[in-house]
């Protein structure tokens, strides 16, 4: 439920005034449902709202209030221990000074207001004994408010709202001691292990040098899904991204941990605990566990030197006292590992497959497979990996996030050390079956598609408007595609995608039940480039191509696939009472290996589609189940290779000739020479 404005829960928490960005969130989260794009949100410090927790006798974990830059003003309507930690803020009860980092006694009728953060940080939080009344779903009370669920209605307070309280278990009070309170600086240090990208794969060793001898700005446009960072663009340690796109950046779209450093093209942003679980972009160092509390205080103008560390040192980020080493604004290290964030690599019990165990911060282990290349036997090893751990359920096991070649396990790393998952993992892969004896249930689900629908033709307009007006790809997403895979009219681009079946092989590739797919028919297998830089906004169900893969975007967001057109919705807003095509277990419309074909719709026709689904009927999407055999699927390859052979050569040479028109337009060349004079 969701405790608001004419709630029948007791509401004793009256908003005056909210603040620009105040939501409720719960520690640690939404967990468990990373691989269907669902962010675990959360406080972005997790440090200053545990002990704001602490200081109230709450339990860490209890739902309470972020603040972002000016906080609220609140009326109590009964008796409450309240304590504001996080940010350096003014803090008033009726008007009188009071401190941060210590439980106050508030009486009915009192007022609490929580002024404006000052130079050094970014959000305060606020705890109240026995913890905030909020919707749970999906088992956490956190506010995600890209997909309007958790707090209050999934959206920040607003003036008038009355806060419901849990009334959950307390003990003690205390004050937050000095040394337990976190430093505060506009010059940070951000402790990173290496990897999972580094070089000589991706980056060059200069690239990575770069990384450690930069004091990056925090830009403006940063928020909760990822802070945006200005910096040395990178030399790049190869032409393209092959399949997976144009851009040295894009890769074959893998899982994102919390923390990675994400390189969107040139661009680097560090992920916050809103940002996509599912992508395709290289990160070459992560934010370590303990120290991600940081990003939540990161001011736009603030400057982040990284420093690498080894991933045993790393502090743990169960402590909350001197063990985190938060009270110190350096980071105190002797070096990172030497290993360029590959831990480890085998081959897969037949011999035929290279298996390669990334380090992706101190919490996740990208296990990747074979050579960089989509190649659906992949896949499948990955399926079985996935199935294998999750049936073992081994202790200290978080979240298992399957990509298109690797599958990303987070663990706890004060429970299951990466040492042991790399030597357990190791084992599993041992003792998996041949890729070839897959066989799945895989539904075909018809979905309707406008094309080039104009949503996606405005936020093309917004693009060129405030972000970039010369892309090689504006002013029409459709032409380029045409112009990088050699057809010869953009009905021929209509056709190719009309006539294919999409194999979905991840879910929220941009949240919330997102696909990512590709065409059976490798000669439907459209390849494009991703925006460099990225959209700042997509709309809700944009359906584009990026690399060789087709994303329905699950919400509204920033993006970089190439549009085609928009369609339904893929993630239920309406959950217990679902649409027609939905399961009534989980909001999210599409599984894993399910079959997606398009049918043609009008912008208007959509409209009203769009609207059915919203209000829980109409019949636009349909669903038929079957099953997919990767056997049969290469024996269909191997029928048609002469065929597929020389579509894909012509595609190939289409793509060619674009870098070619690129690099003369000096789309590359103006960079190197840019960073070449920035070295000199």
């Amino acid at each position: 439920m969701s405790a608001s404005a004419g709630a029948s829960t007791p509401a004793p928490v009256t908003v005056i005034r909210p603040g620009p960005l105040t939501t409720i969130q719960d520690w640690p989260g939404r967990i468990g449902y990373w691989k269907v794009g669902v962010p675990p949100s959360g406080p972005m410090d997790d440090l200053s709202f545990r002990l704001a927790n602490l200081a109230v006798g709450n339990p860490e974990t209890a739902a309470g209030l972020e603040v972002t830059l000016m906080g609220p003003a609140l009326r109590f309507d009964e008796e409450a221990v309240v304590a504001v930690t996080g940010a350096p803020v003014t803090v008033t009860l009726n008007g009188r000074v009071v401190p941060q980092w210590v439980p106050l006694q508030v009486s009915a009728g009192d007022v609490l207001d929580v002024g404006t953060v000052g130079s050094l940080g970014m959000r305060a939080y606020i705890a109240v004994s026995g913890g905030l009344d909020a919707e749970d779903y999906l088992g956490s009370r956190s506010t995600f408010t890209m997909g309007r669920f958790g707090g209050l209605d999934g959206r920040a307070i607003a003036a008038g709202d009355r806060i419901a309280l849990l009334g959950g278990p307390t003990t003690s009070t205390r004050r937050i001691l000095g040394d337990e309170q976190p430093a505060f600086t506009n010059t940070w240090q951000l402790a990173v292990t290496v990897g999972p990208h580094g070089a000589p794969e991706f980056f060059t060793e200069a690239d990575i040098a770069d990384v450690f001898a930069t004091d990056y700005e925090v830009h403006f446009n940063s928020d909760r899904t990822g802070i945006r960072l200005i910096g040395p663009k990178p030399r790049w340690a190869r032409n393209d991204g092959g399949e997976a796109g144009l851009h040295p950046s894009n890769i074959h779209d893998n899982a994102y941990s919390v923390g990675a450093l994400d390189f969107t093209g040139d661009t680097p942003i560090l992920l916050g605990p809103d940002g996509p679980s599912l992508g395709g972009f290289v990160c070459p160092v992560t934010v370590v566990t303990a120290q991600r509390w940081k990003l939540g205080q990161l001011k736009p103008g603030d400057t982040i030197r990284f420093v690498a560390v080894r991933s045993e040192e790393a502090a743990s980020p169960k402590e909350t006292g001197l063990g985190r080493r938060a009270s110190f604004v350096d980071v105190l290290s002797s070096g990172g590992d030497a290993d360029n964030g590959i831990l480890g690599s085998t081959t897969t019990a037949d011999g035929s497959t290279a298996v390669t165990y990334r380090r992706s911060g101190d919490d996740n282990i990208l296990v990747e497979y074979g050579d960089m290349q989509l190649d659906l036997a992949l896949r499948a090893r990955v399926h079985a990996l996935s199935e294998r751990i999750a049936a073992e359920k081994p202790r200290g096991l978080v979240d298992l996030t399957p990509g298109i070649r690797s599958l990303q396990v987070k663990a706890d790393p004060d429970v299951w050390s990466q040492t042991q998952m790399l030597e357990w993992l190791t084992e599993c892969e041992s003792q998996l079956p041949a890729a070839e004896d897959l066989v799945v249930p895989s539904r075909t689900v018809h979905l309707p598609l406008s094309w080039d629908d104009p949503a996606t033709r405005e936020a093309i307009e917004r693009y060129m408007l405030g972000v970039r007006s010369d892309a090689p790809w504006c002013p029409w997403n459709i032409e380029f595609i045409r112009r990088m895979n050699g057809l010869d009219s953009v009905d021929d681009v209509y056709r190719t995608v009309f006539d294919a079946g999409y194999l979905v092989l991840g879910l929220g590739d941009v949240y919330l039940g997102a696909p990512v797919a590709v065409p059976l028919d490798p000669r439907h297998r459209l390849v494009t480039t991703k925006y460099n830089p990225a959209r700042t906004w997509t709309p809700e169900n944009a359906v584009g191509i990026g690399g060789a893969y087709m994303c329905i975007y699950g919400m509204e967001g920033p993006g970089g696939y190439q549009f085609v057109g928009r369609t339904t919705q893929v993630w239920n807003h309406r959950h217990p009472q679902p649409a027609p095509g939905f399961d009534p277990e989980h909001p999210w419309l599409l599984r894993f290996f399910d079959r997606i074909h398009w049918y043609p719709v009008s912008a208007e026709e959509l409209l009203d589609m769009r609207a059915d689904v919203a209000a829980g009927r109409g019949d636009s999407t349909k669903i038929v189940d079957g099953v997919f055999s990767l056997a049969e699927h290469q024996r269909f390859l191997d029928e048609n290779s002469a065929d597929i052979a020389v579509r894909r050569e012509k595609m190939e040479i289409a793509r060619a000739e674009e870098r070619q028109r690129w690099s003369a337009q000096g789309e590359f060349a103006a960079e190197v020479a840019e960073n070449e004079e920035r070295v000199a």
